[in-house]
């Protein structure tokens, strides 16, 4: 059986043109488990496979790797599949969640829902000895197509630490996608959430918390489970019901991966988590379960350890490195560990989720932490150097005028504490998460409250995309993504695209690191330079 991985985790219905210079880890993890069982396959990312469908020729079984948003362009490789194959399909990744979403409306046979490494294997192994299909009754964590049907088994149990740990991302196929050498690549240094809070909002089908409090005091293993079914975490989000609670990788297995990607050819990467300041807190409270967002508080020694060894790989390569972090909840930000944070990881980004500024609007929605925790944690992590960049939601359940009002407010009063970008994202439900049954947001220009909140991330972010303007910067050098013309830059440390003025003097250092300097601000996401020097 020869086996074709498909990554097209991002790309919508257009491609993914805000996010292009982003490797992400789940693709590589599956790949990981076909290199493990001995399979013979190849990982392609969307946009290559769009250019030329010839690459799917030869294989016998089809795995697609997406999110909900996805789905446009999941269902144009499938079809582009149909034409040259009538071999098995494969989906996984946060769109499997939904199943009928990923059986039926994208057309696939089988869909990984969750943690998929234990249940892959299992299928993969099962698959090779069997000579029919019945067996896939018997594999948990995953969903199927019986003719019309849709059978969804059991979810599997979430695997251990040790389990986790047991499991090596494919570093090979990282040259397979485009710009690799100047991507920003994700490796997962903790996966799950510790948010095991419930949303209080009222749901559709009338479920509301009623305070029992199991969710946040007691034996940590009781906080899995609530008395009216409320999925744990965020409201908006289905980390904790697919991925579990946090579980740190090793060490070793996060220093090996990137030992590896820095021999293929890569000098950027993202130390992925939910949080990552529940990196080893989970070490803390074994054998239960790491379901408090707060408590205990951030395992240093840890953290310091595995910021130490990664960063160690400069020297042991000779290399200049971008390290960085993706998200910390605020919960968890104090003076302690933002000294350590900044002591490794200065000048480099680090995402913190606010979401709305509302105290009783944030409480509402199962977050960790309020919008005065966010903007405390903004201001201690800018004075030890890191640069931090503040997330909002827009259209989410709850949200009035008066919610939008203070949202805008604290926004301004993130800039003022040190954010240099916020991020403004449309509530979209997602499936296993509390508001899964809630309408999609609308646009922000069609709802009032939204288009106060939208109104003002757009106008700090050209005032702050302004002071890039005279920054000479170091970037690399790259083609410019497929379909698209000349070069581009990429910020070695952090910031937006850079589409570069003098082509002709750029193109000689494609796959370089060089002094671009920043004429003007192309819009929200982009910016304009020259190449001064290699």
């Amino acid at each position: 059986m020869k086996i074709i991985i498909v990554d097209a985790v991002g790309s919508g219905s257009e491609g993914r043109h805000a996010t292009i210079d982003v490797i992400g880890c789940g693709p590589r993890t599956v790949a990981g488990v076909l290199e493990k069982l001995g399979f013979e396959f190849d990982l392609k990312p969307y946009y290559s496979v769009l250019r030329n469908p010839s690459l799917l020729n030869g294989f016998d079984i089809l795995m697609v790797s997406a999110m909900s948003v996805d789905i446009p362009t999941v269902r144009r490789i499938r079809r582009l599949w149909s034409r040259v194959s009538d071999g098995l399909t494969v989906i996984g990744g946060p769109i499997a969640s939904d199943p009928y979403e990923a059986l039926i409306k994208a057309e696939f046979d089988i869909a990984f829902i969750g943690e998929a490494e234990k249940s892959l294997s299992e299928f993969l192994n099962k698959l090779k000895s069997s000579g029919d299909m019945d067996f896939l009754k018997n594999i948990s964590g995953l969903a199927y197509r019986v003719g019309s049907e849709i059978v969804v088994n059991p979810l599997r149990p979430f695997m251990s630490r040790i389990e986790l740990n047991s499991f090596k991302p494919s570093v090979k196929v990282i040259r397979n996608y485009w710009g690799y050498y100047a991507c920003r690549i994700y490796v997962e240094a903790v996966r799950g959430c510790s948010n095991f809070k419930r949303a209080k909002i009222q749901l559709p089908d009338g479920r509301k918390c009623n305070d029992c409090g199991k969710c946040y005091t007691g034996p940590l293993s009781n906080r899995y489970y609530c008395p009216l079914n409320i999925p744990p975490g965020c409201g908006y989000c289905s980390v904790p019901s697919l991925f579990g609670p946090s579980r740190s990788r090793s060490i070793e297995s996060i220093v090996d991966e990137i030992k590896g990607l820095i021999e293929a050819g890569c000098r950027r990467f993202i130390l992925g988590a939910s949080d990552f300041l529940d990196y080893g807190r989970d070490l803390l409270v074994e054998p239960e379960p790491l379901t408090d967002p707060s408590n205990p508080p951030p395992n240093i020694d840890a953290i310091e350890e595995l910021l130490d060894r990664v960063k160690g790989l400069e020297k042991e390569f000779g290399l200049k490195l971008f390290i960085s972090i993706e998200n910390v909840k605020p919960s968890l930000v104090d003076e302690s560990v933002a000294r350590v944070l900044g002591k490794y990881l200065h000048g480099t980004p680090v995402s913190i989720g606010v979401e709305t500024g509302s105290e009783s609007h944030s409480i509402a929605l199962g977050r960790p932490s309020t919008p005065h925790q966010a903007l405390k944690a903004i201001k201690i992590l800018r004075r030890h150097g890191l640069i931090p960049y503040a997330y909002f939601i827009h259209g989410l359940p709850g949200q009035d005028v008066n919610v939008a009002i203070e949202t805008s407010r604290v926004m301004d009063e993130a800039v003022k504490a040190g954010a240099e970008k916020i991020t403004l994202y449309r509530f979209t439900p997602l499936p296993m998460s509390a508001f899964a049954d809630f309408p999609k947001a609308p646009p922000s220009f069609s709802d009032e409250a939204s288009r106060i909140i939208a109104s003002k991330a757009n106008e700090l972010n050209s005032k702050l995309k302004g002071k890039w303007v005279g920054l000479v910067l170091d970037a690399f050098i790259v083609e410019a993504f497929p379909g698209g013309r000349g070069v581009v830059a990429y910020p070695f440390m952090h910031g937006p695209v850079i589409f570069i003025e003098n082509q002709n003097f750029a193109s000689k250092f494609i796959g370089k690191v060089v002094k671009v300097k920043v004429v003007k601000v192309v819009s929200d996401r982009a910016l304009s330079g020259v190449v001064l020097e290699a």
